[in-house]
C-alpha cells in the first residue's frame, strides 16, 4: 500500500514500540479494575500509581497532582469549567484569540452563564501580546488560560510572564501543553502555574487518554458526575492499558526531549529551506525562533492550501483552512497574525516526528515544489 510522507504529527503520533510493549499486558491477561480490593485490582492499580509517577517527572510535579482524563479536551474542560465552578466570587477569565476549540468553546459557555471574558490579541509573530494580558488581568479575574505551544504555527506562548501578572492578581492560571509535552522541557512551577493539559496521541501514546496537572490546593470541581475515581475529580473506571502507555511515552520523552528536540529542529530548518529555495515568495507563518522544534507553518502564494496538498498525495500535512460548502476560508489563527485572508488560505502545517527522516524532508520538498507549481495561480 502506498505511504505518504508523514508530516502530520501535530495531528496525532504513532504509538512508539516500547509504549505498545508497555500496554499489552493490560490489554491481555491484566484486566483488573483498579478500584478492586483483590489482587488483579491491586496489580491496576500499582500500573495507576507508576504512571502518575511517570507523567509527573515529565512535567516536574508530584504524582498526586496528576489526574488521568480521556484526552486533552477532557482536561481543558475540566480545567476551565471546574475552576470556574468552584471559584464562584470572581466573574472575569482572561485567554487569547489563538487558544485550541477545548479552551475557546468552555470559555464560551461560561460567558453564556454570566461570566465575563477577555480574549488577547497577537502580534505578527503568533504571539500573546503580554501588555494587553496585564491591562485585562484584575481583581475580579478568577482564571487565565493560555496555549503553552499554538498547535497552527507551532509558536511558544508567553506563560511565564503571564502566570506571574495573574499571581499578583490572585487568580488561578492555566495553560494547554497538548502540543509541548514531550517536544520541549517543561516545568509546571518554573512556569508557574496551577492546571496544566497533557494529551497522549500529540507525544506516542494512544488516542483517548490525557491527563491534567492540578497543583495542590488548586480548587476543582467535577464536571462528569459518578463514582469517586480520581480523587472524586473524574469519574469513570480509569483506562489503565492507554495510561500506563501515557506513563512510558512520558518517561522516553524525558529521556529524549533534548537530543530528540534538536535532531527536528534540524530538519525542521533545512525543510523550509528547501521549499524557499524552490518555491519563490514562500513564506513562514509565527516566530522564527520561539516555536516548537519540530513544526513548520508556511504560507504558499498564489494558491489554496487544500489544492496544494491535493496535488501533492506524497506528503500528509495539515492545512490552516478550513473548507465549508466548497468555501475555503483561512485559519483564525493565521488571520489574527496580520496575515491578509488571500496569502492566508495558502498556509501549509508541516509537522515533523522522530520517524521523520533526511530523506522525507528532500522528497516532501520536491512533492510540495511540483504541485505548487502545478496548480499556483499566475503571478
Amino acid at each position: 500500500m502506498f505511504r505518504p510522507i508523514y508530516l502530520d504529527h501535530n495531528a496525532s503520533t504513532p504509538i512508539l514500540p516500547d509504549v505498545l510493549d508497555a500496554m499489552l499486558p493490560y490489554l491481555k491477561e491484566e484486566h483488573g479494575n483498579p478500584s478492586s480490593s483483590h489482587a488483579y485490582g491491586r496489580v491496576a492499580r500499582d500500573a495507576l500509581k507508576r504512571a502518575r509517577v511517570q507523567v509527573a517527572a515529565l512535567i516536574g510535579a508530584e504524582s498526586d497532582e496528576i489526574l488521568f482524563t480521556s484526552g486533552g479536551t477532557e482536561a481543558s474542560n475540566l480545567a476551565i469549567r471546574g475552576l470556574a465552578a468552584a471559584v464562584t466570587s470572581r466573574k472575569g477569565i482572561v485567554t487569547s484569540r489563538i487558544e485550541h476549540p477545548a479552551t475557546l468553546m468552555p470559555v464560551a459557555r461560561l460567558i453564556e452563564q454570566g461570566r465575563d471574558a477577555t480574549h488577547v490579541t497577537v502580534d505578527e509573530s503568533g504571539r500573546a501580546r503580554v501588555e494587553e494580558f496585564e491591562r485585562a488581568i484584575n481583581d475580579q479575574t478568577v482564571l487565565v488560560t493560555l496555549m503553552h505551544s499554538n498547535n497552527e504555527t507551532g509558536v511558544l506562548q508567553p506563560v511565564r510572564d503571564v502566570a506571574r501578572i495573574a499571581r499578583r492578581a490572585g487568580a488561578f492560571v492555566h495553560t494547554d501543553g497538548a502540543q509541548s509535552v514531550g517536544k520541549v522541557a517543561l516545568d509546571v512551577n518554573a512556569l508557574g502555574v496551577d492546571l496544566m493539559t497533557v494529551a497522549g496521541h500529540k507525544m506516542y501514546a494512544p488516542k483517548g487518554v490525557g491527563a491534567l496537572y492540578v497543583r495542590r490546593g488548586t480548587p476543582l470541581v467535577p464536571v462528569l458526575l459518578g463514582a469517586g475515581h480520581e480523587r472524586g475529580l473524574r469519574p469513570g473506571t480509569e483506562n489503565v492499558a492507554s495510561i500506563v502507555g501515557l506513563g512510558a511515552a512520558c518517561e522516553i520523552a524525558a529521556r529524549d526531549v533534548s537530543v530528540e528536540s534538536a535532531r527536528v529542529g534540524m530538519l525542521r530548518d533545512r525543510l523550509g529551506s528547501l521549499i524557499s529555495s524552490l518555491v519563490p515568495g514562500v513564506a513562514v507563518n509565527g516566530h522564527l525562533v520561539e516555536r516548537l522544534p519540530n513544526t513548520l507553518s508556511i504560507r504558499f502564494p498564489r494558491v489554496s492550501a487544500t489544492a496544494l496538498l491535493a496535488a501533492a498525495p506524497e506528503v500528509a500535512a495539515s492545512t490552516g483552512s478550513a473548507c465549508h460548502d466548497g468555501l475555503e476560508t483561512a485559519s483564525s489563527v493565521i488571520l489574527a497574525m496580520g496575515v491578509s485572508p488571500d496569502q492566508a488560505v495558502g498556509s501549509v502545517r508541516l509537522t515533523l516526528g522522530r520517524g521523520t527522516t533526511d530523506d522525507d524532508i528532500h522528497r516532501a520538498a520536491d512533492a510540495l515544489a511540483r504541485a505548487w507549481r502545478d496548480v499556483s495561480r499566475p503571478a
